[in-house]
């Protein structure tokens, strides 16, 4: 069970406003807020997946399940990772084999078993 904040937020983060909210009914049915509905494209009668997520739930339209990326986008994406992991070795120096203070040969034995 999380924790609610006094302002009605989960702990740690803000109150969400009456837009990015919605109320489950006693039937358990959720409405979907309408500016997040015609972003993510989702229509009535559309099928959606509820995925766990850790202590969250994911909403993903069946749609997007469904579509394989184009080249391009997943090249955009590609590229996105590569900077993102070139933003984390950034002033980090590789360490070089005679740097190490274990060889090979101690970790793995001759035979190549640990």
């Amino acid at each position: 069970m999380r924790k609610v904040g006094s302002s009605g937020g989960v702990a740690g983060r803000p109150a969400a406003h009456g837009k990015d909210m919605a109320r489950v009914t006693s039937k358990l049915q959720v409405t979907i807020p309408k500016a997040l509905a015609e972003r993510y494209g989702i229509a009535p009668g559309q099928e959606i997946e509820w995925l766990p997520a850790g202590e969250a739930i994911r909403v993903v339209p069946q749609a997007s399940l469904q579509r394989t990326p184009d080249r391009a986008r997943r090249v955009e994406l590609f590229d996105r990772a590569t900077a993102r992991q070139l933003e984390r070795q950034a002033g980090k120096t590789p360490v070089v084999g005679a740097e190490r203070e274990w060889r090979r040969e101690d970790v793995y034995g001759r035979d190549g078993a640990r």
